[in-house]
């Protein structure tokens, strides 16, 4: 019997070891698993906080857009008023030419002098924006023409302008005010 327990007890002590073998193996396994938890956590952990900053970059891009996208309506004239300044000045100087001018003929003279060259400054200004005049010479145009009357015409044709009462203007393509016009029949 001794034989037999001996064999058995090997073979049990051969159970062992190998179950032995197998729970090291499935602990280092499950070591491994867990390490490989642990680095996905602080890859998980590390990708929140970058998406967290990147949000907040953008967040941030977002606020610093709309505040220049403000800031630049907001100041968008600012070009326009400053080549407004010179037409000023230039109707104080006609203004403040005409004063010590005694005779009525001579003043006269030098106010439309300057009415001139403030016209043609202010006309200079306003093309450099993009504001023109709707031309007289233009064949009507619902778009930019307001028919206020229509009379009988020998000279022109019918649906042409005989005679504008009150100049169009343009901001570059779009229609500022219609000019009325009076249309031949």
């Amino acid at each position: 019997m001794s034989k037999d327990n001996n064999e058995e007890l090997q073979e049990e002590s051969l159970e062992n070891e190998e179950l032995n073998e197998v729970a090291e193996e499935a602990a280092a396994e499950a070591q491994a698993v867990e390490n490989e938890l642990d680095l996905l956590q602080e890859e998980l952990t590390a990708l929140k906080d970058k998406y967290a900053r990147v949000h907040a970059d953008f967040d941030n891009i977002k606020k610093r857009l709309e505040k220049e996208k403000y800031t630049a309506v907001e100041y968008s004239n600012e070009k326009f008023a400053k080549d407004m300044i010179p037409v000023m000045d230039a109707l104080q100087m006609a203004l403040s030419s005409t004063q010590n001018i005694n005779d009525p003929q001579e003043h006269l003279e030098k106010l439309k002098e300057g009415i001139e060259l403030t016209l043609k400054q202010l006309t200079n200004s306003l093309q450099k924006h993009g504001v023109t005049m709707v031309s007289h010479e233009e064949p009507f145009d619902p778009n930019i023409h307001n028919a206020i009357q229509s009379v009988d015409s020998d000279t022109v044709q019918s649906g042409q302008i005989v005679q504008t009462f009150q100049t169009g203007y343009r901001y570059k393509d779009r229609p500022l005010r219609e000019a009325m016009v009076v249309v031949a029949n």
